[in-house]
């Protein structure tokens, strides 16, 4: 094997742990979803108060204004889980020439 495809099986290797990293981001972006869809539907019951969490306390708030804190925030996270989607299709496309490259350098070196 060549130094160029050892270099570039490196490279697919260190794609791989980004992809990962990718992976681990997007998931807990995803649990924070869930987390917050849930809490949206708590205060869409007929509750009369509602409370967040501040650090170690819980406050009372305003049921609209927590409402609108948690919208707020779920659509920051659904932006941060497109653009780590984004960075993964990325990545993947990087990984896939990569790929390829490796695999006709394998191929060439066999023949």
């Amino acid at each position: 094997m060549n130094k160029e495809t050892e270099e570039k099986i490196g490279q697919l290797q260190s794609i791989e742990q980004g992809m990962q990293s990718f992976l681990m981001q997007k998931q807990q972006l995803q649990m924070q979803m869930m987390e917050i869809e849930s809490a949206l539907k708590e205060i869409g019951k007929n509750s009369e108060k509602a409370y967040k969490i501040i650090g170690n306390i819980m406050v009372s708030s305003e049921k609209e204004e927590l409402k609108k804190e948690l919208e707020e925030k779920k659509k920051r996270i659904e932006l941060k889980i497109k653009s780590v989607e984004n960075q993964e299709k990325q990545m993947k496309e990087k990984a896939s020439s990569v790929q390829s490259e490796v695999m006709k350098g394998l191929k060439e070196k066999k023949e």
